[in-house]
């Protein structure tokens, strides 16, 4: 169809060429002019060579330039970027993506669409014999790759945005092999100010100051807060107003001060330079014990759901959540996280700094200027509620622990009120988990719940509260060694197994017992 066209565009000045010329034939000045004008037509469009990445390309068909513009072979420079590419053939619209990108353009417009907005091309793209040609500076640079025109070799030198990545990675990892290494001491000298702890109305954490008035931290030490402060290790007391970004999968939030802090901020890198074997500095507060430093080696590197988490044997407990892992380089590569308890080989983990450097990278005036604490998990208060609410909380919200050993699940919910006028929360544990791990999770049990009993205070402050998780199995046999009551006939030689493992009660004052 477009060759038609250009047909039928020539076809009057042929016309009035030969109405013009003589009939026997051209004159010699008139076959001059015409001569003239072919080869002009010839040096007009030029062939030339396509290399991406250090590599020509063998292309469908010859690649040229007409007018100072490079055209190549759509789908050969769109695959060669690493994009896909769809050919609207009734539109002879062309629809190029990669990633997040999106790339569309029409035969003979001016125009083309990336991600929803309009540009102007200095060129349109044309169908010539069949094939369909791009402009190639076009292209590329709207797939972030860098073009260079080499007229020795009458090349399009173009280098992808991977390769380029990949040579600046290569370089990077030159100069770290000539990176000084920094003791615990000098570790601790330099970034000791930028670690904070966080206290907020429900929990105690960590934090690492990332900007003037950001600090890094867990997500599980903000979530549900309605209020927080952090204690730099000179006892300053900082307001916080709220978080500015935060992922949950990661485990990571970044929340704001009131006020600008007068702290050095850590840089956020990637981490890339972490290797296992590694000598690693931890600084948090385990047990608000402030700015403890411990140190260790990288004992692994593992994903999990997308996530990368550096294991190391720098102890750290409860409240050191958010806290700084930093490398014998003196960088950040990690925010402790969580660890196993009851063990000997210090089994630790921190989320690889690189999330937070993608979280960071998200930060904008518009979420600095409307940070706010995230919304509660919990209702602020029961009191009125029905007892059917108040178990539907307790299916949604304490179904499950994960502890260090596993997932403990709770099933059977009941709320009740007794004769005595108390509030009896009752569940069962996985019969399995308690077996095999209840007394390597006691301590997890008990505190799960204790935490339970007095979000349950604050929602009903005036009631006394009781929650008790049985353990029940049925067995083919009669089990012996239980109290009394603890073991009751089902009858066909069936045998019931029923004692609790957790028991907390609380008005003014809390009392727990946990069985293991």
């Amino acid at each position: 169809m477009k060759t038609k066209l250009i047909q039928s565009l020539l076809s009057p000045l042929l016309v009035a060429g030969l109405l013009l010329a003589p009939l026997p034939g051209l004159s010699g000045s008139s076959a001059a002019a015409a001569g003239a004008a072919n080869k002009a037509v010839v040096s007009s469009v030029q062939q030339l060579q396509v290399v991406v990445d250090g590599k020509k390309l063998s292309l469908s068909a010859a690649a040229y330039t007409e007018k100072g513009v490079a055209f190549v072979p759509m789908r050969d420079i769109f695959t060669a970027l690493g994009a896909s590419v769809t050919w609207e053939s009734k539109t002879g619209t062309i629809i190029g993506r990669k990633g997040y990108l999106s790339i569309s353009l029409q035969v003979g417009k001016n125009t083309a669409v990336i991600n929803g907005n309009t540009v102007k091309l200095d060129a349109p793209a044309i169908v010539r014999k069949g094939v369909t040609f791009v402009p190639a500076r076009f292209i590329a640079e709207s797939l972030n790759a860098t073009v260079k025109w080499d007229k020795a070799a009458k090349a399009v030198r173009i280098t992808s945005q991977e390769a380029a990545e990949n040579a600046d990675y290569e370089e990077w990892l030159e100069q770290q092999k000539n990176l000084p290494t920094l003791t615990s001491k000098e570790i601790v000298d330099k970034f000791d100010e930028s670690v904070v702890l966080i206290m907020t109305n429900r929990a105690q954490g960590s934090g690492v100051v990332i900007g003037e008035n950001l600090i890094l931290t867990n997500h599980h030490v903000i979530a549900d807060a309605a209020s927080a402060t952090a204690l730099t290790v000179n006892g300053e007391e900082l307001k916080i107003t709220g978080v500015v970004n935060y992922d949950e999968n990661a485990d990571l939030a970044i929340i704001k001060t009131a006020e600008p802090m007068d702290i050095a901020p850590v840089t956020l890198g990637y981490g890339l330079n972490s290797y296992k074997g590694g000598k690693v500095v931890a600084i948090g507060s385990p047990l608000g014990l402030q700015n403890t430093v411990s140190d260790g080696l990288i004992s692994n590197i593992t994903y999990q759901d997308g996530i990368r988490y550096i294991q190391t044997s720098a102890p750290i407990d409860h409240g050191s959540s958010g806290g700084a892992l930093f490398n014998e380089f003196g960088d950040l590569i990690g925010i402790t996280t969580l660890g196993y308890s009851g063990t000997n080989a210090d089994l630790n983990f921190a989320v690889s700094i690189i999330h937070a450097a993608s979280l960071n990278s998200e930060v904008t005036d518009k979420k600095l200027a409307s940070a706010a604490f995230l919304p509660s998990s919990l209702p602020t208060t029961l009191v009125g509620a029905p007892l059917a609410d108040i178990e539907k909380l307790l299916k949604e919200q304490y179904g499950s622990l994960s502890t260090t050993e596993g997932e403990a699940a709770f099933t059977k919910w009941e709320a009740k009120r007794d004769s005595s006028g108390w509030l009896v929360l009752t569940a069962d544990i996985d019969p399995l988990f308690y077996m095999y791990y209840g007394a390597a999770s006691a301590q997890e049990l008990r505190l799960w719940a204790i935490n339970l009993g007095y979000e349950f205070h604050a929602m009903l402050p005036d009631d006394k509260i009781q929650v008790v998780i049985s353990y029940q199995r049925d067995y083919g046999f009669e089990p012996r060694g239980f109290a009394a009551g603890e073991v009751s006939s089902l009858g066909g030689d069936k045998w019931r197994v029923r004692f609790p493992v957790i028991d907390m009660q609380l008005k003014n004052e809390l009392f727990i017992k946990v069985r293991v």
